[in-house]
């Protein structure tokens, strides 16, 4: 049952790269998430501040992880590979403005925990990122 599990996930199928792209969103959120809390919580650095730097790292570990481990791309050319890094960078920055946007919405404007807003940005955003990297930056 294992093996078929595993099989499965690490097949080329849609059903194995949607298993993959939350395993990688979740570790990708915890990313982005633990240096949040690293820099706002813990070094008590500006929210607007430790959320951009958090969200840049786990864009960066996100565009690694997704092209090796969820869409299992390889680049023909280092043309190629920057084309591909640019729209994902691309992408991201405009999921980015979203996740931003909505923090500093629920924090600034509605005087509510910058956790709350930066959970419910995290569910829009992963969604979007998944359906912009699938049809945009690494199609078959």
């Amino acid at each position: 049952m294992f093996r078929k599990l595993l099989q499965f996930v690490i097949g080329k199928n849609p059903g194995g790269e949607a298993v993959r792209y939350v395993i990688v969103g979740g570790l990708t959120t915890l990313v982005n998430f633990g240096l949040f809390l690293l820099l706002n919580g813990v070094m008590k650095i500006d929210v607007t501040v430790s959320n951009l730097t958090s969200i840049s790292v786990s864009i960066l570990f996100a565009y690694v992880a997704n092209k090796l481990v969820v869409f299992m791309r390889r680049s023909e050319s280092a043309s190629a590979l920057a084309l591909e890094f640019v729209k994902f960078v691309g992408s991201r920055l405009l999921t980015m403005a979203l996740e931003v946007g909505l923090v500093a919405l629920f924090y600034y404007i509605l005087g509510q925990d910058a956790w709350l807003g930066k959970l419910i940005s995290q569910v829009l955003v992963i969604v979007a990122n998944y359906f912009i990297s699938k049809i945009i930056v690494f199609r078959s």
